[in-house]
């Protein structure tokens, strides 16, 4: 147990407690604030900068330099050591300011040259809103106990700015979570929506920062951290036998619940004079500030299992749970900062559109919100901070816009562009059920990507021609242990029924990358991307494969049955994994089981290596489907989760169409089945191109039949190509500005 002491903190948290009970507008609580600081900590000077926009800190209050300074002297991010206190997130403890690295001395002010300095961050939950500075004619080094007062002031500052208590003229003082945010974040899925937010994770608002009664706060501390232990052991106990991988993660959590040195810390803050709630995010702000600054996955993932753990904690304490009485709208937009496949799916068909902190755009997320076709936005950074429950809220999927209580200029033309949209729409149902004939006489087959039950549906209202992409992994994805074969069957069996004898192509198990399984240990791998994932997979592990393989060949129960297995990069993995059909075949046929009328064996081709396999290869495989998004990141070397140059590369660059006029004709030759699935067969404008060279069979969402359908309906898929080849022979990057030039032309 910690022993009681009268700190000097716990002094000035006791007099800054009943400053801030006092009833004051906003800037005169800042200034009372600044003189009592300056006066416990005996010093000539104490400054609060708060950021005004994200670069840019304002002097919001002070005692000790030029009242007329308020409000006017600013400085950037990293300028002076008060901006590189914002910048680093680390406090500054200088006896000697004025030779210390990057000191700014701001006449304006009216500042003397002061000797000492101690500046320490305004933060909460890892975002820094400011800067809280003491500074002293004296050369001293502030002591331990002294850092730590400032350090809770600055705590105190945070929420209380949190909470609107500082709201005053300026940007730097104005009410947080009222003005507009614009968030630039990664489209994970196309589409508009406007709506208002549902927070998966309701932050907890901590308004009792101090106590006088620290016996009470640490008596509170110890029964919710008994309660936190309890559970996590109660977790623990119902994984026995299960998954090691969550075995392993609830292992770390009791770990850190019953880490002595995590309590300890805890116990000394509420020693101090902070509540036991206040100690608590005291401690989750100091971990999520380390956990910007970690770059090692695997401490990353611990530093977060600590701050879940935190939230967790919190709401024991407050009471306020993940019901918070507050109840879904009707247009809900989930913000979260991650979330799980089985999560996304209870909510199910009733969220409008979905914007996450975090997430990839091949995540677990990214595909259930692409089977649900609403729009997603990924890393919309700060969002879970910027954002409450209720707040109105429109989210631009194709541009990874994120419009945060926009104004009304925003929202009138949001809406213009949502309306043209439906328009549009419409339009396109009265094409449903015509085919996609080219002025030139070519008829192009639309398929669409599915992944869930809830998909098939749009087979026939979109007017796609059947299912050019299955994607198999969701079953496996969304459940915490390995699907039975039966389940799996029955599963596929269905779909088939739903497709009504229209194609259905499966694509068999696609996880390893950011798709990892719940109950599979993951790869610590530097790059996931080209690491062990897909049909490497299924090789390493053929009993998995063979699983789904027998559950496949069942499911047809003697219909036609389309399997493409994923990411082959050489012909020897197609045909080991042929040859894992075969065994499955001959499994089936022992077993007096009904085999398909019809199979047809495929890959992806989503590696250029394989454009060049053996001859053998094209005459083996019974049809191939071109992966895009992962074929174009291999040519051009550009990680599609990097928004720094996914970007930079282009579709319709005449490099990455050469390649794929080379595989059409590879496949031409062999008469070999070819089709081309991805983001870009859905966008109007590289279909049309991706035709005119030669790709006649198109795979998207459902929801981009219809404006695809609509421009090849009015081209000629000649003049499509020459003006292709005109570019090309001219020697430009990109075939997108000649044929723009064709489309107005026409």
């Amino acid at each position: 147990m910690v022993q009681t002491t009268e700190s000097e903190s716990r002094k000035l948290l006791g007099r800054l407690r009943d400053t801030m009970a006092e009833d004051a507008a906003g800037q005169a609580r800042l200034d009372k604030i600044t003189h009592l600081t300056a006066d416990s900590m005996k010093t000539e000077v104490c400054s609060v900068y708060l950021f005004r926009d994200e670069d840019t800190l304002e002097l919001c209050a002070t005692e000790g330099l030029k009242p007329e300074a308020v409000h006017q002297t600013r400085m950037r991010l990293g300028e002076g050591l008060v901006g590189r206190v914002a910048r680093t997130s680390n406090a500054i403890n200088a006896a000697d300011a004025p030779s210390e690295k990057g000191f700014r001395f701001m006449p304006e002010t009216g500042e003397e040259i002061y000797s000492s300095f101690l500046g320490v961050p305004i933060q909460r939950l890892g975002e820094t809103l400011g800067v809280l500075v003491v500074q002293s004619k004296q050369a001293r080094q502030f002591t331990a106990d002294e850092t730590y007062a400032l350090e809770v002031v600055a705590m105190v500052l945070a929420e209380m700015t949190e909470l609107g208590a500082f709201a005053g003229e300026g940007a730097a003082l104005s009410a947080r979570h009222q003005h507009q945010v614009v968030v630039r974040g990664t489209t994970g899925q196309e589409g508009s929506a406007e709506g208002h937010v549902w927070l998966h994770e309701p932050r907890v608002v901590v308004t009792n920062l101090v106590s006088d009664d620290p016996e009470r706060e640490l008596e509170r501390l110890h029964e919710a951290v008994e309660r936190l232990r309890v559970g996590v052991d109660q977790m623990l106990e119902g994984a026995v036998g299960g998954d090691n991988d969550q075995l392993q993660v609830l292992e770390a959590y009791r770990m850190f619940a019953n880490s002595k040195s995590w309590m300890r810390r805890m116990e000394e803050d509420i020693q101090r004079g902070l509540s036991a709630e206040a100690a608590v995010e005291k401690e989750q702000s100091t971990a999520r500030s380390r956990m910007a600054q970690v770059t090692d996955n695997y401490l990353r993932e611990r530093l977060s299992d600590l701050d879940d753990l935190s939230n967790r904690l919190l709401r024991l304490l407050s009471g306020q749970g993940s019901e918070t009485g507050a109840d879904l709208p009707d247009d809900p937009i989930l913000v979260a900062r991650n979330i799980g496949p089985a999560e996304l799916l209870d909510y199910g068909r009733s969220l409008k559109g979905v914007v996450l902190e975090e997430g990839s755009v091949g995540s677990h997320a990214a595909i259930v919100a692409r089977a649900l076709a609403i729009p997603l936005v990924v890393h919309a950074g700060r969002i879970t901070t910027e954002a409450l429950n209720g707040d109105h809220i429109m989210v631009d999927g194709d541009q990874g816009l994120v419009h945060l209580r926009p104004d009304d200029t925003v929202v009138t033309a949001f809406r213009d562009k949502m309306a043209m949209q439906a328009e549009a729409q419409e339009r396109y149902a009265s094409i449903r059920d015509k085919p996609a004939e080219t002025l030139c006489g070519k008829t192009i087959s639309l398929m669409m990507n599915a992944g869930l039950m809830a998909d098939l549906p749009s087979l026939q209202g979109s007017g796609a021609q059947g299912v050019g992409l299955f994607r198999t992994e969701l079953q496996f994805l969304v459940r915490n242990k390995m699907p039975k074969r039966s389940e799996l069957s029955a599963l596929y069996a269905r779909v088939l029924d739903a497709a009504q004898g229209q194609r259905v192509v499966f694509r068999t198990l696609d996880i390893g990358s950011d798709k990892v399984l719940p109950y599979m240990k993951p790869n610590d791998e530097p790059n996931p991307a080209l690491g062990w994932r897909a049909i490497r997979v299924g090789l390493d592990k053929p009993g998995m494969m063979r699983m789904q393989l027998q559950a496949l060949l069942r499911a047809a129960n003697g219909r036609p049955l389309s399997v493409m297995f994923p990411f082959v990069a050489q012909f020897e993995e197609f045909r080991a994994a042929r040859a894992e059909m075969d065994k499955a075949i001959a499994r089936e046929e022992k077993l007096g089981h009904i085999l398909p009328e019809r199979l047809e064996i495929g890959a992806m081709l989503e590696t250029p290596s394989l454009a060049y396999a053996p001859d053998q290869f094209f005459d083996e495989v019974e049809f191939l489907s071109i992966g895009g998004n992962d074929l174009k990141q291999f040519f051009f070397a550009a990680d599609r989760e990097n928004e720094r140059v996914r970007r930079r590369y282009d579709t319709l660059n005449v490099s990455f169409l050469t390649f794929l006029e080379q595989i059409v004709a590879r496949c031409k030759n062999t008469n070999t089945q070819l089709s081309f699935c991805g983001e870009d067969a859905g966008r109007p404008v590289e279909a049309l191109c991706l035709a005119a060279i030669g790709l006649h069979s198109l795979s998207m969402r459902p929801a981009s039949i219809g404006p695809v359908k609509h421009l090849l309906r009015r081209s000629d898929l000649n003049a499509v190509k020459a003006a292709i080849d005109e570019a090309r022979e001219r020697g430009d990057q990109s075939v997108r500005g000649a044929v723009m030039d064709y489309l107005r032309s026409a």
